[in-house]
């Protein structure tokens, strides 16, 4: 287990190192002066050499690549120039509680709907039932969240009136329900099918058979020894697709006016604002490499068969 981490923290190390680096080469490619970007062209000299002295524009290219990981080795991912003594790092704290939020609901929404309807297309194939989940899931797969999101709004917030609206500023579990229905739908249909597929693998194997024929309880067969042994590639799923979760955000939580860093890497973009957008890049690589290396580790708990040697 040692070396497995050992082997996955350097491989993780090489992929942020590569991921930011590409970012950071890729933002200074963009044609156009960031300055007059962010300024306007109708700024005072003395204000965009101000800003120029602040984003080391003036500097070569490698010698602002050291600067760059200076600031991240320091923690702070750099200095905001247009607010001075906050940091990149203190920004992102206090948006990533709200996206994480956003998250962990829409996972939460997608594995309440997803895995029993696939437990159950699994139960009774080709049957009414399974072809009922299998448009559900075609739907929720091919309708994109851009799309969705306002569909909702108009529904529920405008024509229905039982849940709030982006611009009514109410919190809370009422406010987040639309959010997480708008990004959690496209996992639920992947998990759907992935629960069903898994299932209908396992539900043929001998210690099925072997568990009905004692005469368990047909519950007990399905969630103890088919779902366990079919739950691998549905959790594979999971944790891929949780770091997709939060690049899904950044679209919902414009939708629905939310603050978070997908609102705050989208600002920062818009702005060329090269601190906000490596910072927020930074955190989303994080947090997939995070996930994905949590996902390794939970195989050995769903099949202790599994070894990490």
């Amino acid at each position: 287990m040692a070396r497995f981490l050992l082997r996955r923290f350097f491989a993780s190390l090489i992929v942020i190192f590569g991921v930011v680096t590409l970012v950071f080469f890729v933002l200074r490619a963009v044609p156009g002066d960031p300055v007059e970007s962010i300024l306007g062209e109708q700024a005072l000299e003395v204000d965009k050499q101000a800003l120029r002295d602040c984003l080391n524009l003036d500097e070569p290219l490698l010698v602002q690549y050291g600067f760059f990981w200076q600031d991240v080795f320091s923690g702070t991912l750099g200095e905001l120039c247009d607010e001075r003594g906050v940091t990149v790092a203190e920004r992102l704290i206090d948006n990533i509680p709200a996206t994480m939020e956003l998250a962990l609901a829409a996972m939460f929404f997608a594995l309440l709907l997803g895995i029993p309807l696939g437990i159950i297309a699994a139960l009774r194939p080709y049957s009414w039932v399974d072809n009922t989940t299998a448009v559900i899931a075609l739907g929720g797969i091919s309708i994109p969240n851009f799309w969705l999101g306002p569909m909702l709004l108009i529904l529920f917030s405008l024509t229905l009136q039982v849940l709030p609206n982006p611009g009514s500023e109410v919190a809370g579990l009422t406010a987040l329900v639309l959010p997480a229905i708008t990004l959690g739908t496209a996992l639920s249909a992947k998990l759907m099918r992935m629960t069903r597929s898994s299932m209908l693998e396992v539900l043929h194997r001998d210690y099925v058979r072997t568990a009905r024929a004692k005469g368990l309880p047909r519950a007990k067969v399905i969630l103890k020894h088919a779902l366990r042994n079919a739950m691998l590639p549905v959790v594979t799923i999971i944790g891929l697709q949780f770091g997709a979760l939060l690049t899904g955000a950044i679209i919902v939580e414009k939708v629905f006016a939310r603050p978070g860093v997908g609102t705050l890497l989208l600002d920062g973009i818009e702005a060329r604002n090269y601190l906000i957008v490596q910072g927020c890049v930074l955190f989303i690589s994080f947090v997939y490499i995070i996930v994905n290396l949590a996902t390794d580790l939970f195989y050995g708990f769903v099949d202790p068969r599994i070894r990490y040697d």
